[in-house]
C-alpha cells in the first residue's frame, strides 16, 4: 500500500527525508498563535500536530512519489546511517511527533483558557483546532445548561453553538486540481433532540472520544451533522472524531472534529488530542457558567437593593441612573434613594460602600434599610449619619463607606445637608451656573468617632441637585477634580438650552459618552430639580390643645377653603379636621399644630408630641366614640400617621375638585 506524505498526513507519520530534528515540521504552537490570519492556502503549509510528514525540498530534488521504491531505498539508506540507538535511550524518530503534538496541546490549552465567556471560550477552541488539526469544528451544548454540581435530568435538546470551517485548501500535487471544499463534506444540524435512552446521549455521558467510524456511531454523528436520513453523507474513515465535553458531574454537550478530503485520517494520538482539547473546554464551559450565574446573581441582588421608582413629592421633581462596572461579576456597593418625610419634604440619599463584591451590595442594603428607618424619624441630617454610623459599627463588617444626606423642604425652599465623606453636590443655578456646595466632609461611616455637621442653605426655586458617586468623576486617566470640572462644563451645556432641563435631562448630560464605555466602577445619579410650593398655598397655624380648638380649627379650615376656592370641600375636611384635633387634643401635652396644603391635592396635617399613634377600629353601636379614623378612612382619598422626633404627624389627602381633581371612570 502507498503511503502519502504532506504536511496534512495525520499524526503519527515520518519523515522520508532523514533531515534533523531542528528542521522538522515548524512548531504547531505558532501556528495556533497565528490565529485565521496564518491559515494555510495549500496543503503543504500546515502540518498537522505531532505529524513527522512533510512536503519539502527533499522531494522535489528526488522527482518520485514518497511511497515509490526509490523513496523506500532512501529512507532504508537514512536509517543504515543513523546512529545505533540504545534500549531504554532516546528515540529520535519518535520523540518529535510527541513534542509536537505535546507543543501543540499546550499553545491550544492556552488559548482556550484565554476565554473569559462561554462565547468567547468556543471561539477559541475552534480558532485551536482549525486548520492545524481538522478542517471543521462543530460544537453542540445543551439547551439550557446545567449549571454548576445541581443532581438533575440532562436537557433533552443540543443546539448548534459554534461552528469553524478551514478556508478551501489546493492540492498538494501540482496539476491535480483543487480539492473538494470542506462545505461539501460536513453539514451541522442546528437542534437534535436526544432521548435520555439513546445512543447519543449515553455517548455524551461515557465522556470518551471516538472515531466516526466505529460500529454504531455513524448514526449518531449522522444526527449531529443534519443527515440522519443519510448517515452514508458523513465522513468516510476516520476522518472524523466525536469529544463529548463533560465538566466537572454533567455532560455539557460536544464536539465534532472533521478532516476533509486530501487530508490524512486521524490516528489514535490524534483522539488523545481530542480528548485534551475536549476536556479542557468543558471544564473552562463549566467555570463561564458559574461565573455567568454568579454575576447574575451579584447584579440582581445590587438592582433589587434600589429603589424600584422615586417617589413624586409636591414641590420636586426626581429622576435617577445607575450603571453598573463594566465587569459585571464585580459588582459595588452605590446606591441612592429618595424618602418622603412629613411637611411635604423629601429626603435626599447617595452613598457608596467600599469594595467590589457580594458583601458589598448585601452591606449596601444594610445600610439603606437603615437609613430609610432613621429617615422616618424625622431626625435631623447630622443624626442620621450619627446613628447610621453606630449600626454600621454594630454589623461587625470591615467595609466602609461614604454617604450624603440632604433634606428638602419645599415651603421653606431651604436645604439641610450632612456629608459622611461623600463627594460634595454640584447645584445647578437657574441662571446656568454651577456649584459645587461647600459640605464639610465628614469621615465614612463604619470608621466611628468622628462628628458630623449640617449645613443650611437656600435652595432657589428651578435649581438642580445633583448627587452623584466617584464612579462619575474618578477613572484611571482622571483625577477626582479634573472629573468634577468635566462634570460641571456638562451640566452648563445642558442648562444652555431656553429653559431649565428636566432632572432626566440633567442625569444624562452629566453622563456623557460613559454609557457605552469601559468602567471599573459602578456609577448612581440623583437629580433633584426644586420647584418649591408657594406660600400662598400654606396655612399653618398652632393651637393649645383645649376643648375649644377643634372648634377653631373648623373655623380656621372653613375661612381658608374659601379664599382657596374650595367650596366644594369645606363640609368634608371641616368633619375630618375635627375629628382629628380632637384625638391630638385627647393626648397632647403641648401645642399643637394644623397645616393645610394645596398642591395637586389638598393636604391636611395635625401634629402633637405624643407618641401614642392611633389606630382605626370599628366602634360597637353602644360605644360614645371611636368612629373618627373610620370617618376619616371614609372620606379621605388616603391617610396615615408619621411618627416624628417630637411626636406623630396625621395627615390626610383629599383630590382637588375640577380637572385636576376629576377621576378617570373604573
Amino acid at each position: 500500500m502507498t503511503k502519502h506524505l504532506g504536511a496534512d498526513g495525520g499524526t503519527g507519520g515520518q519523515a522520508a527525508d532523514g533531515r534533523t530534528t531542528g528542521e522538522r515540521t515548524a512548531d504547531v504552537h505558532e501556528a495556533v498563535a497565528a490565529g485565521r490570519a496564518r491559515r494555510p492556502q495549500c496543503a503543504a503549509a500546515a502540518p498537522s500536530p505531532g505529524s513527522g510528514a512533510r512536503s519539502d525540498g527533499a522531494r522535489a530534488q528526488s522527482g518520485a512519489n514518497p511511497g515509490s521504491e526509490g523513496s523506500g531505498r532512501a529512507m532504508r539508506a537514512a536509517a543504515a546511517a543513523a546512529p545505533t540507538v540504545r534500549p531504554g535511550g532516546p528515540r529520535p524518530d519518535r520523540a518529535e511527533p510527541q513534542t509536537d503534538r505535546l507543543r501543540y496541546l499546550d499553545a491550544a490549552t492556552r488559548q482556550i483558557a484565554r476565554g473569559m465567556d462561554l462565547d468567547e471560550m468556543l471561539q477559541e477552541l475552534c480558532r485551536a483546532a482549525v486548520p492545524a488539526f481538522a478542517d471543521v469544528a462543530l460544537v453542540h451544548l445543551y439547551a439550557p445548561l446545567p449549571v454548576g454540581d445541581e443532581v438533575a435530568d440532562p436537557p433533552g435538546v443540543l443546539r448548534l453553538h459554534t461552528m469553524d470551517r478551514a478556508p478551501l485548501r489546493k492540492a498538494a500535487v501540482r496539476g491535480s486540481g483543487p480539492l473538494p471544499p470542506v462545505a461539501d463534506t460536513a453539514r451541522a444540524a442546528e437542534v437534535v433532540q436526544l432521548s435520555p435512552t439513546g445512543p447519543l446521549a449515553g455517548l455524551l455521558r461515557a465522556g470518551r472520544p471516538v472515531f466516526g467510524d466505529l460500529p454504531g456511531i455513524r448514526s449518531v454523528v449522522a444526527e449531529l451533522l443534519g443527515v440522519a436520513n443519510s448517515p452514508g453523507t458523513v465522513p468516510p474513515g476516520r476522518r472524523l472524531i466525536l469529544a463529548p465535553l463533560h465538566g466537572r458531574s454533567h455532560a455539557m454537550g460536544s464536539v465534532v472534529l472533521i478532516r476533509g478530503p486530501g487530508r490524512a485520517d486521524f490516528t489514535g494520538d490524534d483522539l488523545l488530542v481530542a480528548s485534551q482539547l475536549a476536556t479542557h473546554t468543558a471544564l473552562g464551559i463549566h467555570k463561564a457558567v458559574l461565573y455567568a450565574r454568579e454575576a447574575s446573581v451579584a447584579d440582581a441582588l445590587q438592582r433589587t437593593m434600589l429603589p424600584p421608582s422615586l417617589p413624586e413629592p409636591a414641590g420636586v421633581q426626581l429622576a435617577s441612573r445607575y450603571l453598573p462596572a463594566s465587569r459585571t461579576a464585580q459588582v459595588g456597593g452605590d446606591w441612592y434613594d429618595a424618602i418622603l418625610l412629613p411637611g411635604n419634604r423629601v429626603a435626599l440619599v447617595i452613598g457608596d460602600v467600599m469594595g467590589h463584591s457580594m458583601t458589598s451590595a448585601a452591606i449596601m442594603g444594610q445600610l439603606r434599610t437603615i437609613v430609610q428607618t432613621l429617615a422616618g424619624l424625622d431626625l435631623p441630617p447630622d443624626e442620621v449619619l450619627h446613628h447610621l454610623d453606630e449600626q454600621a459599627e454594630r454589623l461587625g463588617s470591615e467595609h466602609t463607606a461614604t454617604c450624603l444626606y440632604a433634606m428638602y423642604d419645599p415651603v421653606l425652599h431651604r436645604l439641610l445637608v450632612s456629608n459622611a465623606g461623600h463627594l460634595p453636590p454640584v447645584l445647578l443655578h437657574p441662571d446656568g451656573s454651577t456649584e459645587v456646595l461647600p459640605v464639610p466632609p465628614g469621615v465614612p461611616i463604619g470608621v466611628g468617632g468622628g462628628g458630623f455637621e449640617s449645613t443650611e442653605m437656600h435652595a432657589p426655586a428651578g435649581s438642580t441637585l445633583l448627587l452623584y458617586t466617584d464612579g462619575l468623576v474618578e477613572s484611571r486617566d482622571s483625577d477626582v477634580l479634573t472629573g468634577v470640572d468635566r462634570l460641571r462644563a456638562r451640566l452648563r451645556a445642558a442648562a444652555s438650552g431656553s429653559g431649565p432641563p428636566a432632572p432626566a435631562e440633567v442625569c444624562d448630560q452629566a453622563l456623557g459618552t460613559l454609557g457605552a464605555g469601559d468602567r471599573d466602577d459602578d456609577i448612581a445619579l440623583l437629580a433633584a430639580r426644586f420647584e418649591g410650593i408657594l406660600p400662598e398655598t400654606v396655612a399653618y397655624w398652632y393651637m393649645a390643645p383645649r376643648p375649644q380648638t377643634a372648634r377653631q380649627a373648623r373655623r380656621l379650615t372653613r375661612r381658608t377653603l374659601r379664599d382657596w376656592g374650595l367650596d366644594a370641600l369645606v363640609e368634608s375636611t371641616e368633619l375630618m379636621v375635627s375629628e382629628v384635633v380632637a384625638n391630638a387634643v385627647r393626648f397632647a401635652s403641648r401645642p399643637i399644630t394644623l397645616r393645610l396644603l394645596c398642591t395637586d391635592v389638598l393636604r391636611c396635617e395635625v401634629g402633637d408630641n405624643s407618641p401614642l399613634v392611633p389606630r382605626m377600629r370599628h366602634a360597637r353601636l353602644s360605644d360614645e366614640g371611636g368612629r373618627g379614623l373610620f370617618l376619616v378612612d371614609q372620606l379621605a382619598q388616603s391617610w396615615g400617621v408619621t411618627r416624628v422626633s417630637t411626636g406623630k404627624v396625621v395627615w390626610f389627602e383629599q383630590p382637588l375638585p375640577g380637572p385636576l381633581g376629576e377621576q378617570e371612570p373604573a
